[in-house]
């Protein structure tokens, strides 16, 4: 199953059959951009969380000699404040899913530390994108961001308690998970926004109702999720039926 279920001027949703089908998709479709880019880095911002999870291995095995890995340059969207060994950390789990069973340098990965001090990695991590990301609307635009959506409707680590992380003028910023009060790093809002091309990937029944709340309402703004638009180039939703359940 592959329904395209709405369709705006930039935005894109389509609800895919399970979390399988939902990442083959994805997969495929990344292997067609990078294909038809010509620039000499094509540089990715990832997500944590179970979909990238079910990429990485994808991507890891089918695609491992099917994608030019020396071109793309990985950074995170978001990190949780630990050491990169640890099972919470997005960049461990893409290190031993993906990056070390594919053929990329290692001068292309550009992992946030989130060992360090929060504060002072969110202004390090926010000097390295700028040095290694093109500038348009005086802000980075990475050529894909990925991006979940929790059941709370937060994305990357801008949560509905800190919706002012969607309108800072900063790169990155320290954000604190509301109910964990785990630290992280996640790039703002604007930098989002700024993106190419932006893929939202959710699947589950749990994340239905906030589906719901989000396309339903999606003028209120009171969600993360809400607020994420295709300032600079494309919003793809990828839904899986468990997630789209709820929809009209």
């Amino acid at each position: 199953m592959d329904c395209t279920v709405s369709f705006d001027p930039g935005k894109l949703i389509r609800i895919l059959k399970d979390a399988d089908e939902l990442a083959q998709t994805f997969c495929s479709e990344l292997e067609k951009i990078i294909a038809s880019f010509n620039n000499d880095h094509f540089n990715i911002a990832l997500s944590g969380g179970s979909t990238p999870q079910k990429i990485f291995k994808i991507l890891s095995s089918e695609y491992k000699n099917k994608i030019d890995w020396k071109k793309i340059r990985l950074f995170w969207g978001d990190e949780r404040c630990v050491p990169p060994e640890s099972s919470e950390s997005n960049y461990g789990t893409a290190k031993e899913l993906l990056i070390d069973k594919i053929n990329i340098p290692g001068e292309n990965i550009f992992r946030v530390k989130g060992e360090n001090d929060p504060v002072g990695e969110a202004i390090r991590y926010s000097e390295i994108i700028k040095a290694n990301i093109k500038t348009e609307n005086n802000f980075p635009a990475f050529d894909l961001t990925m991006l979940g959506v929790g059941e709370d409707g937060h994305t990357a680590s801008i949560f509905p308690n800190q919706l002012h992380l969607l309108n800072s003028v900063r790169i990155c910023e320290t954000a604190l998970h509301p109910e964990t009060k785990q630290n992280r790093i996640t790039i703002t809002g604007k930098v989002i926004n700024n993106s190419k091309r932006i893929f939202i990937l959710v699947n589950g029944k749990n994340k239905a109702e906030i589906i719901k709340r989000i396309m339903e309402n999606k003028n209120s703004g009171t969600l993360p999720a809400q607020n994420i638009e295709a300032k600079n180039g494309t919003l793809n939703w990828y839904l899986d039926q468990n997630a789209a359940q709820l929809l009209k």
